[in-house]
């Protein structure tokens, strides 16, 4: 990790181990949850979590537009976790961060490492490295070079990590990890891999995450990334559509949705078609990963974000993929605290993928 780099003590890749709750900041959302350990080894208890709205444009692109409205949204949620911890763990969407995996020699001291990374990320990082936060995490040995080691470089623009920083300190929230969306969600997603199985061994897994305005499919082989693609599709669409069937006001339409009430044609006239156009969009997606890598195969489609509860989405996408699709709950073998509604944590799990991988980072041991 690069000290000098950073004027706020985060960590884009390494580990930290205070009590924290996992905060995910979405363009549709806040969401919080705090995890505990179970007695039983490798287990978990969900504590606590809460789901607060955002207003329209607060966030977008993964950028912080009305710090206010955010911070807002954080003292809300953390009010109604009636939790006591205020160290939070939060992430960056992908677009906001430079990822890159670079060889170096085995065996360096960790200054003459930190010196090495430093001259690589000149390469990758198209801004002064001043105007960055750069952290690095050895992977492990090169699967090529037993001579080398493999090193994943993370930098983000430093307005990026400070106006999260910002939105948590003006809500009473310290954060003390700075992690990337795509990884906190690969981490919520071992979770379920270990339901599927053989817990899918050699196997690729397609995890897609229906946001408020993206849709991101990230292709997962034995819990490393392998293929990871965006398209523009999210229940903003849905959200919208509901409006001009009904003549609905925006914030009328998303409560609608989310609450139910619709008239009886909602489902055929508005959302069959949506949720065809979703797995048309996943299959094509999925084509785009059989031509552009060595596979030709996946064995599961894993859906997550807030679209993916939606009333036969899953069934939808296994018929237009011929894959077998499953709705993410990273919390079935977990624990859960009497505070906990099974029933209403059931319908928000999917929604609450990369909190539940921030909120892990808490029991991380590297």
């Amino acid at each position: 990790m690069i000290k000098g780099n950073f004027d706020i003590p985060l960590d884009f890749l390494q580990t930290s181990t205070p009590p924290m709750i996992g905060v995910d900041i979405s363009s549709s959302a806040v969401k919080m949850l705090e995890l505990s350990e179970a007695p039983k080894k490798n287990g978990f208890v969900v504590e606590r979590y809460a789901i607060e709205p955002l207003p329209s444009d607060a966030v977008s692109d993964g950028n912080i537009n009305n710090l206010e409205a955010v911070s807002e949204a954080l003292q809300r949620a953390w009010k109604r976790m009636g939790t006591r911890i205020r160290n939070v763990s939060l992430a960056l969407p992908a677009a906001a961060v430079i990822s890159k995996k670079i060889m170096l020699p085995a065996g360096l001291r960790e200054d003459d490492l930190e010196y090495q990374v430093e001259s690589e990320a000149n390469q990758y990082i198209p801004f002064a490295l001043d105007e960055v936060n750069l952290d690095f995490q050895v992977l492990g040995p090169s699967p090529n070079n037993p001579e080398e080691i493999e090193v994943l470089l993370a930098a983000s623009r430093k307005a990026n990590v400070e106006d999260r920083v910002a939105a948590a300190q003006t809500a009473g929230l310290k954060a003390v990890v700075m992690d990337v969306e795509p990884y906190a969600a690969e981490a919520a997603f071992n979770q379920i891999r270990s339901q599927l199985p053989g817990g899918a061994e050699d196997q690729c897994i397609a995890v897609v995450d229906i946001g408020a305005s993206v849709m991101n499919v990230n292709v997962l082989r034995n819990g490393q990334s392998v293929y990871t693609r965006d398209q523009q599709v999210g229940g903003n669409q849905l959200t919208q559509q509901i409006q001009a069937a009904f003549g609905l006001t925006a914030e009328e339409a998303e409560a609608a949705k989310r609450n139910g009430g619709l008239p009886e044609n909602y489902e055929s006239d508005v959302l069959a078609p949506f949720r065809e156009n979703v797995a048309m969009e996943v299959a094509r997606a999925l084509q785009f990963f059989f031509t552009s890598t060595q596979y030709n195969e996946v064995s599961y489609v894993v859906l997550s974000g807030g679209c993916a509860a939606l009333l036969g989405l899953d069934e939808a996408v296994a018929t237009r993929t011929q894959v077998s699709a499953l709705v993410a709950n990273p919390f079935e073998l977990m624990t859960l605290s009497s505070r906990i509604k099974p029933r209403q944590l059931q319908t928000d799990a999917p929604a609450l993928m990369i909190a539940c991988g921030l909120a892990m980072r808490r029991f991380d041991p590297s």
